[in-house]
């Protein structure tokens, strides 16, 4: 974690390291007690992840837009699925759907995760790949792509992760986990909103787990290019 941290300058204010304890202290507050995820938000500095406007509410329990019409998750739900990622076996190899900003991989990485992340946005997978590179985050590989065919070059992985609610399960994903691998993944219901749901994989069938409400940007097809599609 040391590595991911050197080249952050010292900060002070509403965005000082006091302001992420205070971020930290509401998560385990509302349950979050996985001691590590902790230990990782309370260091990876997410004010860095957003529009400097908005770098005063970056450790608010709320989502942020962050351009291209993308949010960053509120820290609660981030903090949830990384614990629920952990609890899962802890896997080595991880696949992220919706690199957005690069909060999540950050984190990711500084878990100790081998992290392959895609994201379909030209504009912020350039940004967040010159941040991370920044933070000099171990052991993350970035691709623009359409992530709802996975990355087949690096599969087989230990789990996916989505940052994006998909309308229903997308069986290449399954295809590109190991036997016991994971899948973790806000998915759209006409009749319930989104749920998260949870998906053990055995190598030919899936076991699904609902965790509850959750609320994401959709997970859309293709590629934009930044001449195409300028963010605000």
């Amino acid at each position: 974690m040391a590595a991911l941290l050197r080249a952050v300058n010292p900060e002070v204010g509403m965005i000082s390291p006091r302001t992420r304890e205070r971020m930290v202290a509401a998560l385990r507050a509302a349950g979050i007690d996985d001691e590590e995820v902790l230990a990782v938000m309370a260091q990876v500095p997410r004010h860095l992840f957003v529009a400097e406007a908005l770098a005063c509410r970056a450790y608010e329990p709320v989502s942020l837009p962050i351009g291209w019409g993308q949010t960053i998750s509120q820290p609660l739900i981030v903090a949830r699925m990384l614990s629920v990622l952990r609890a899962s076996g802890n896997p080595r190899r991880v696949l992220e759907i919706g690199t957005g900003s690069g909060y999540q991989t950050a984190l990711l990485a500084a878990l100790g995760y081998e992290v392959y992340s895609i994201e379909r946005i030209e504009g912020l997978f350039t940004a967040a790949q010159e941040l991370l590179q920044r933070l000099r985050a171990p052991n993350v590989r970035l691709r623009l792509g359409d992530g709802s065919q996975g990355w087949e070059a690096f599969a087989p992985f230990d789990a996916v992760l989505f940052a994006a609610a998909v309308p229903c399960v997308l069986p290449p994903l399954f295809h590109q986990l190991v036997a016991g691998g994971c899948l973790l993944m806000p998915q759209a219901d006409t009749a319930d909103g989104q749920r998260l749901k949870f998906y053990r994989w055995n190598g030919q069938d899936a076991e699904e787990e609902d965790l509850g409400d959750c609320r994401f940007v959709p997970l859309l097809p293709g590629t934009v290019n930044q001449r195409d599609h300028q963010g605000a």
